[in-house]
Order: C-alpha cells, then sequence, then structure tokens
C-alpha cells in the first residue's frame, strides 16, 4: 500500500540520513521511478524531503527541520 510505503521512507530518511533512490528502491522493493513519485508525494504533503545529484547524491530529510528522536523501523 503507497500510504505504508510513503510512512516508512520517511521513518527511514529520518533514521538513515541521505540515501540514493537505487537504495531506497531495493530496500522497499520498488523500481527507482517509482521512489522519485514517492519523493514527489511526500514534498506535497509537506514532507521536508530534500535532493541532490552527484557520486554521493540521494535523498534526505532537510537537517534543520528534522526531530531529534529517533523512529523505529519495521
Amino acid at each position: 500500500m503507497k500510504i505504508d510505503r510513503l510512512l516508512r521512507i520517511t521513518i527511514y530518511l529520518l533514521n538513515h540520513g541521505k540515501t540514493s533512490s537505487a537504495v531506497l528502491a531495493d530496500y522497499f522493493e520498488v523500481s527507482q521511478r517509482t521512489i522519485m513519485r514517492d519523493m514527489d508525494a511526500l514534498c506535497l504533503a509537506g514532507i521536508p524531503v530534500c535532493s541532490t545529484t552527484g557520486v554521493d547524491g540521494g535523498y534526505e530529510i532537510m537537517e534543520h527541520l528534522r526531530c531529534k528522536a529517533k523512529w523505529q523501523d519495521s
């Protein structure tokens, strides 16, 4: 279910920091294109996701807006 995956992606990014779309796609067993669509959906929902390109690129929750607490990823 998409809403479940969106929540799990948010928790994953909060716990792991910057992560490439390839790693996210592998972890959640979806395509990289699905991850890109999910990131768009998270942004539309008001989750402060940013992306960077290049060798060390990936998606992350904007650092100054992150909570201090860690979320449990099941």
